[in-house]
């Protein structure tokens, strides 16, 4: 219904780190799906943010090698998606989709997470999730390469994230606490608003490699 999904919201919203609960993340398994320029930050800075984090990837691609060096567990994206409880999805845009349908969908249970980097496939259908997950947005505002250099600095850096269906009632606090993990120690992260009628999320992942 439109208040799971999100109703008409003019403004963003302000959080703090303080505001994230990361006990909701704390005994939770965490796919991150890809391994490119967003997925190794995401995964690294999760990892040494202590979460259980392990990675998806297609038989034979070549990231497999990088990640298992940097001590991450990799497995087929539908193994990936079967163990998580939470997925994020940082696949190129061109083959989210596909993948999506074959190996992430089939693999989902009530109560999951998934997670996008912008809103192009939700906003414009290409992905329909079912009713019993969770579905939010979250992403620094920089990108992969950056996200990794100032977490690992001790800077972090600015992230916003968006909650387009909460179907447990806590995919805004489980995106925040996502948020806190990957770009800690920032002090704020940004709600965006969200809802079916809405196009500020796929505007803005559109300007600069950022996602609501």
């Amino acid at each position: 219904n439109d208040q799971q999904k999100g109703t008409e919201i003019t403004m963003a919203q302000m959080y703090y780190d303080t505001d994230a609960n990361l006990d909701l993340l704390a005994d939770k398994t965490i796919a991150i799906i890809g391994y490119g320029s967003q997925g190794h930050a995401h995964a690294l800075n999760l990892k040494e943010s202590g979460m259980n984090v392990i990675v998806g990837l297609y038989p034979g691609s070549k990231s497999k090698g990088k990640a298992e060096e940097a001590g991450l567990t990799v497995h087929t994206v539908a193994d990936a998606a079967k163990a998580a409880d939470l997925v994020m999805i940082l696949l190129p845009d061109e083959v989210q989709k596909t993948i999506y349908q074959a190996e992430i969908e089939p693999n989902l249970t009530e109560g999951n997470v998934i997670a996008f980097a912008h809103g192009f496939h939700i906003h414009f259908g290409q992905i329909v999730p079912p009713e019993f997950i969770d579905v939010i947005m979250v992403a620094p505002k920089g990108p992969g390469h950056l996200v990794r250099r100032t977490y690992e600095q001790g800077e972090g850096v600015p992230c916003l994230f968006a909650v387009y269906q909460d179907a447990t009632g806590q995919a805004r606090d489980r995106a925040m606490a996502y948020a806190k993990e990957l770009v800690v120690p920032v002090p704020g992260f940004l709600k965006l608003p969200s809802g079916k009628k809405q196009k500020l999320t796929y505007l803005v992942s559109k300007s600069y490699c950022v996602a609501a």
